[in-house]
């Protein structure tokens, strides 16, 4: 039984396609990423699975219930944390994690050890009785994910869920992601971070609407052509603006300090950027070949579909 298996998914605004035949497949127990730039339909995907959304065409199924046709009963079994989840800041940790058991129908009975569980769980136990207008970027989050777990759902939806958040609480978030995969839960989560898409079962690509790939983080890159030569300079950022003027056949990115160059050729791909750039006075001061990130697979993948 698929957890998640959507057919041609799509959905329109007003002329424009934010999510175009989408499909795809979560098994129970996944953590599936969908990574992509902003305005590429992750959220409105997202939207759609959890029946907050009708879609304009194409159908959509969770734990084996039609997303359209069985709404009501699909939401006792999924938890969906939004990129701006409704945490009240007047109420403490533990008002906020009453009132959505509340809304949920969680029985009263057993409520409290439930409750006592996610506090242990998150972390959050020390603060429940502290305001959630008070707490960090990094514990909001922690707070909005036990609120989104308080009826034990069986497949959770996370648009997002770390951005913002500084790089421990990110590291505490997935820590805790990690356990709910243990218990089965299937997870789909839309990150900004290609970082966190690497810790993934499985990854969709998505840009403009449409899942342009699709596959575990290590079959992903073996979609990188070529080699990947990384290079360090002075001037970076100049450095990958001339590179990309001087060899309009190459990809060619920035990451920080450094700048990266897919070649076919690495040898003539490398002696190629040392002339341009050493011309322009701005000579290497090293070059190695590297391992692709998702970030640069993403940014050649993107390159195939006319984006520079």
């Amino acid at each position: 039984m698929d957890a998640i298996r959507t057919d041609r998914l799509t959905k329109r605004f007003d002329g424009v396609t934010a999510v175009d035949s989408l499909s795809l497949t979560v098994a129970p127990g996944e953590l599936f990423g969908l990574i992509g730039p902003d305005g590429a339909g992750k959220t409105t995907s997202l939207r759609m699975l959890t029946g907050i959304m009708d879609p304009t065409a194409g159908e959509a199924w969770v734990l084996e219930r039609h997303v359209g046709r069985e709404a009501e009963a699909i939401k006792a079994d999924i938890g969906y944390m939004s990129q701006r989840f409704g945490l009240y800041p007047d109420l403490t940790v533990m008002e906020n994690l009453d009132f959505y058991a509340d809304i949920y129908q969680v029985p009263v009975r057993g409520r409290a050890e439930k409750i006592d569980r996610l506090l242990a769980f998150s972390n959050l136990a020390p603060f429940r009785r502290r305001q959630a207008g008070n707490l960090s970027g990094g514990m909001k989050q922690k707070l909005g994910l036990a609120c989104a777990l308080v009826h034990t759902p069986k497949v959770l939806f996370l648009d997002e869920p770390t951005n913002g958040v500084d790089p421990v609480s990110r590291r505490d978030f997935w820590r805790i992601l990690y356990q709910l995969l243990k218990e089965g839960v299937a997870i789909c989560v839309t990150t900004a971070y290609l970082d966190e898409a690497d810790r993934c079962h499985r990854v969709g690509l998505m840009h403009q609407g449409r899942l342009i790939a699709c596959d575990t983080p290590d079959r992903l890159r073996a979609l990188m052509p070529g080699v990947l030569l990384e290079i360090r300079t002075e001037q970076p950022r100049a450095a990958a603006r001339l590179l990309r003027e001087q060899l309009p056949d190459v990809q060619v990115g920035q990451f920080g300090d450094r700048v990266h160059l897919v070649s076919t050729r690495p040898a003539a791909g490398e002696a190629a950027g040392r002339d341009i750039l050493r011309d322009a006075g701005m000579p290497l001061l090293g070059s190695r070949s590297v391992e692709p990130s998702l970030e640069d697979v993403f940014i050649a993948i993107l390159g195939r579909h006319g984006e520079r």
